[in-house]
């Protein structure tokens, strides 16, 4: 047997070297590197386990067939169309999100849903009995027999039971609790995280199986474990939600097939998640009173136009120091455009409070939300309500010019399907903009002083 070795390892990159380091010379961070003990006295023979490795040889392109293998639905819209239109054969997708947020609660609605391939879904956090509850509260009565259930972390443990089984999708719950014993360190370590989605990769690529990883997430939101797990794995979703509010999306970060674009988004009920196909009529319920420092944005999630309520409060600051507050937006962005209306539009800001809110608890970064913002914004300020069938969309600079936004075309007919009649945009968006059809009415501007005087005035 070969003699055991010691070796570092960054916590955030996963770089590794021979001699503890203050510095990584990777990524930077400093006092990152910790030391794992490396066994490889079996050498890789272990792996053989894996599947049967087919011998290659060099080919030209034009010798290279190309067979159209079709996907496999996972029973979701919403959830397809972040795949790129579903489930690729041999690909190996990683699922991320926050302890809570509804992982383990989306895949074990796919694989419930999935009727015509032969699953197997490894835990290594709940039980048996666990997952047996779980899937009598999503699909009660509902006991499908083509879905396995092991509870193993073993890796040489789990490819036996794969050997029996010969399953055609395989889901793992979650990937740092998997150990291998090719490896002598502990369970969520930066060697045994790598050295379990190397084994895993090499199964899916060589035997045509789809894998789903769960991955945990760090406190900074970013996935748990060396960044090397996403350079090994084909796709990376990032599940995110706020907890005390029922939505969820997936983001797609990384799709090897299909575009990174898409977002799916979902309602967490009592009974598990439920596919939200039009969220525009969801964040818009409940408006049946007018008030001021409410507006209605135009935004642009993925490819998916919605229509989203942003909630502004402008109030005396009480303790002398102004408050600034966001939920679901950027702190800095907020205060760049309070600076311009103090600068450029003599909007007297300096001495209130001023408070702003995503309703729906969706974190928004689309820049065409800034024209609602400060209509919001100016609405709490004057105590004058915008009427509730007016929306907008439109970036603001520094000088207090509204700037054009992509895709107006989509927010334009989004409003115009959900019943809004006004919607105001940048007036450089109008160019090559055909309006026949349309029975919303757009109120084009060029600087923030004219929302004033259109709304208020």
């Amino acid at each position: 047997m070969a003699k055991s070795k010691s070796l570092f390892f960054c916590k955030n990159c996963g770089y590794q070297s021979s001699q503890w380091l203050g510095k990584c010379p990777s990524c930077g961070e400093w006092s990152s590197f910790v030391e794992e003990v490396i066994d490889r006295g079996e050498g890789q023979k272990g792996k053989s386990h894996l599947a049967k490795t087919i011998q290659n040889s060099p080919k030209r392109l034009d010798e290279i067939s190309l067979v159209q293998i079709p996907r496999i639905g996972t029973g979701y819209s919403e959830f397809d169309n972040v795949l790129g239109g579903g489930i690729v054969a041999g690909s190996i997708t990683l699922l991320g999100g926050e302890p809570g947020i509804g992982k383990s609660t989306l895949l074990l609605q796919m694989v419930l849903k999935i009727k015509d391939k032969r699953i197997l879904y490894i835990s290594g956090e709940e039980s048996e009995a666990q997952l047996k509850m779980r899937a009598e509260r999503l699909f009660p009565g509902h006991h499908p027999d083509n879905l396995f259930i092991l509870t193993e972390t073993s890796t040489q443990e789990i490819f036996e039971h794969i050997k029996n089984v010969q399953p055609e999708l395989l889901v793992i719950d979650s990937i740092q609790t998997l150990q291998s014993s090719l490896i002598d360190s502990a369970a969520g370590s930066i060697s045994q995280i790598k050295e379990c989605a190397a084994e895993f990769q090499h199964y899916a690529k060589t035997s045509a199986v789809p894998v789903f990883l769960i991955g945990h997430i760090t406190k900074d939101g970013s996935l748990a474990g060396p960044k090397i797990l996403e350079h090994i794995v084909d796709t990376v979703l990032q599940f995110e939600g706020d907890q005390h509010y029922g939505y969820r999306i997936i983001r797609c970060i990384k799709n090897r097939f299909g575009s990174t674009s898409e977002l799916g988004i979902f309602e967490m009920q009592a009974n598990g998640l439920r596919e939200v196909l039009n969220p525009s009529e969801i964040l818009l319920s409940g408006r049946d009173e007018e008030f001021s420092g409410s507006a209605i944005s135009a935004i642009l999630e993925g490819n998916r136009t919605m229509m989203i309520e942003i909630q502004a409060l402008v109030s005396s600051a009480v303790y002398g120091t102004p408050q600034r507050s966001a939920t679901g937006y950027d702190i800095r962005r907020l205060n760049m455009l309070l600076a311009v209306l103090e600068k450029r539009c003599r909007f007297k800001l300096g001495a209130k409070d001023v408070f702003v809110n995503i309703a729906g608890g969706i974190n928004v970064d689309d820049p065409a939300i800034n024209l609602a913002i400060v209509a919001a914004i100016l609405s709490s300020a004057a105590d004058i309500a915008i009427d509730p069938k007016t929306c907008f969309a439109g970036e603001m600079g520094l000088n207090g010019e509204i700037r054009p936004v992509t895709h107006i075309d989509q927010r334009i007919a989004e409003a115009d399907k959900l019943g809004f009649t006004r919607m105001f945009l940048s007036k450089y968006n109008l160019k090559g903009l055909n309006t026949k059809d349309l029975k919303i009415k757009l109120i084009p501007i060029s600087k923030v002083e004219e929302i004033y005087k259109h709304l208020f005035e």
